[in-house]
């Protein structure tokens, strides 16, 4: 039997050799880019390879990023279908061990996330793993207005309106290689399809660090305006159906209803 000096030896080898990516996705957003991108480059993990996706902006984003030269790993400029299209072509660059996804508008939280979400999967060998996120006013990134206190998954959570935070998603490459990428029969709620696929359907091992990981501005692509929400839990609906499950509509409703809470939480 192994000492536990000699396993912590081992834990520590794992994770010194573990590559990270992360893949941001962009279009016309040289407002908050930079912010992004210094999240990342700020990270305190030696080994984490960096893409950026744009989607062929005009309003000089592409320039703001051209100005970090080979910082960023690998950068690509092109058309897509979409944010999930754009993901779905950055995580096929990605050759890291495990990939994160940040929005262009949103940033880590400080700079030890990577480090952490390495160490804590690492430690237990989950193929996923997310936190906590806080939402932010979109000019002063300090004042928080909701808090989106995860906690870890058990069979059931979903049913009752539960999903983690996708900005603060680590998946395992292998695991997308598997079980698949964003799906592109949805426009706004692939993330809650893929967490959906990934902890629901096929119960891959995952892991939660119960500490605010992302920051995200707010005012994201499905939370704009009645219309688009009411489209959102539409597709909520059509995400159980794709993995082949039936669920109460009233499941459906409790998940809107939870992020009602977000704005009381207390950090």
């Amino acid at each position: 039997m192994r000492s536990r000096s000699a396993a912590t030896l081992s834990l520590k080898n794992k994770i010194m050799k573990t590559k990270v990516s992360v893949t941001t996705t962009v279009f016309n957003n040289r407002e908050y880019i930079a912010s992004a991108i210094e999240s990342v480059l700020s990270q305190n993990y030696p080994d984490i390879e960096y893409i950026v996706k744009d989607a062929g902006s005009t309003d000089g984003t592409i320039e703001i990023i051209k100005k970090y030269g080979s910082r960023i790993s690998k950068f690509v400029s092109g058309k897509d279908k979409g944010i999930y299209d754009g993901w779905n072509q950055a995580i096929k660059l990605a050759t890291g061990d495990i990939i994160g996804n940040l929005n262009s508008d949103d940033f880590y939280a400080d700079n030890d996330v990577i480090k952490k979400v390495v160490e804590k999967m690492e430690a237990t060998g989950a193929d996923v793993c997310w936190g906590d996120l806080v939402y932010v006013d979109r000019d002063n990134p300090d004042k928080v207005i909701r808090y989106w206190k995860s906690s870890p998954y058990r069979p059931g959570l979903f049913q009752k309106g539960w999903m983690p935070p996708h900005p603060t998603f680590f998946v395992r490459r292998e695991v997308y290689e598997k079980y698949g990428l964003f799906t592109d029969k949805l426009k706004i709620s692939a993330d809650y399809e893929l967490v959906l696929r990934f902890l629901e359907r096929y119960k891959v091992k995952s892991c939660y660090i119960p500490e605010i990981l992302v920051k995200m501005r707010q005012g994201g692509k499905s939370n704009r305006n009645l219309l688009r929400q009411l489209e959102h839990h539409i597709e909520d609906y059509k995400a159980w159906g794709l993995n082949g499950f039936r669920v109460n509509p009233i499941s459906i409703l409790l998940k809107p209803l939870s992020k009602i809470f977000q704005y009381f939480k207390k950090q």
